[in-house]
């Protein structure tokens, strides 16, 4: 009897992980209205240039920028959903309405292992490394020979590991 009553209240903890679900949709959630927020500013500052015909010395830069951190902001709150889902689906239910008419499950959110929900949130977090990485690269003065060496190196590095980063997980 104590053994049920210990299994049937260890199985109920698992309940805790809504705190996780429910705060990292929230997470996300600020993620894409602060992401939002600085589109809008970007694009004021945009038409309040043109309407005053006052370009700063770096406007396109400032608003590649803003564009870029903004994208970053955004992918960052896609890993906050995929966490929640995951982790809802891991642990609690299979979300139900995720499923068309025939019963078969968008594929996007679908999540069935630990191994899976950790593969979709690292190939996001690397799409987060590679934008950050163009944002910086956007606002880096390039003095020699050299410095265009090492940007095309590095922009090289980057496409390569893209390259494999999507043959990971595939039959081949």
């Amino acid at each position: 009897m104590i053994e049920k009553i210990f299994e049937n209240s260890l199985w109920g903890s698992r309940f805790i992980i809504i705190l996780a679900v429910v705060f990292g949709l929230i997470g996300a959630i600020v993620l894409f209205m602060v992401a939002s927020f600085d589109v809008y500013d970007t694009a004021k500052f945009v038409i309040n240039s043109y309407m005053t015909h006052a370009h700063p010395e770096n406007f396109h830069e400032d608003v590649v920028g803003g564009i870029i951190g903004a994208v970053d902001l955004y992918l960052i709150g896609v890993v906050m959903l995929l966490f929640s889902f995951g982790l809802y689906e891991l642990f609690i239910s299979d979300i139900d309405v995720a499923k068309d008419e025939n019963g078969e499950e968008n594929q996007l959110l679908a999540i069935h292992s630990l191994d899976q929900l950790k593969d979709k949130i690292s190939k996001v977090i690397v799409m987060v490394l590679v934008v950050g990485f163009f944002q910086k690269v956007g606002h880096t003065n390039y003095v020699g020979a050299l410095d265009l060496l090492y940007l095309a190196i590095s922009i090289a590095s980057v496409a390569v590991g893209l390259f494999f980063l999507s043959k990971v997980g595939k039959a081949h």
